[in-house]
């Protein structure tokens, strides 16, 4: 009796498939005969693009965000104001607060949050910089937009408790974020009225 498991390059990208966040065998499945029914030059076009993620993208030498260049757009933009840094976990968290639309200061991403019990310490993160920027002068607000979770708040907390002697306003924002939730998750208008409503740390 001839099998009928799929050939092992077919196996190989359904495996590697489901290993992304949100998809399951029936999805990494799914999406791999989408892909062989697709013409070549399209899915050819999807593993450069993969290729390129992996090959050109780095940490803008700012903020942290992820950029092709030496830094990203939005420490490049002029019309930013250098004043106020707003302080997230991860680059999709700033990507979140940005679609709100409101905010028109400078980031920092902090690439995680305090997690002792996952042996995620200051010295993993990106809390070194972000101490240089501020002592460079010319910042006067630092807002904690960690997510309002356990390790989130710890992070924020750990990070104001640094900047305490520097004179620089510390903020974070209002709580119509619910506790536990994630920003990548809000809605614009929630994240809105959070950086609005932000106040003293």
């Amino acid at each position: 009796m001839a099998s009928t498991a799929p050939e092992g390059a077919i196996t190989r990208l359904m495996d590697e498939l489901g290993k992304l966040p949100g998809i399951g065998p029936k999805s990494a499945e799914r999406i791999t005969h989408f892909l062989l029914a697709s013409q070549a030059r399209d899915v050819l076009a999807l593993a450069d693009a993969l290729r390129d993620v992996v090959t050109k993208i780095h940490p803008c030498r700012r903020c942290c965000n992820l950029t092709e260049g030496e830094f990203c757009n939005i420490c490049m933009d002029g019309k930013r104001d250098p004043s106020a840094i707003c302080v997230v976990e991860q680059p999709r968290d700033l990507m979140s607060i940005e679609r709100a639309g409101t905010y028109r200061g400078l980031y920092h991403v902090l690439q995680g949050r305090l997690a002792p019990l996952e042996g995620i310490g200051p010295e993993n993160l990106t809390i070194d910089s972000l101490m240089q920027r501020v002592n460079q002068g010319g910042v006067k607000e630092i807002i904690m937009a960690t997510n309002p979770t356990l390790e989130g708040d710890g992070t924020a907390l750990y990070v104001s408790n640094l900047l305490a002697g520097t004179g620089v306003k510390i903020t974070r924002l209002a709580r119509g974020l619910p506790s536990g939730s994630v920003l990548e998750f809000a809605n614009t208008q929630m994240l809105a009225d959070a950086l609005e409503g932000r106040r003293a740390f």
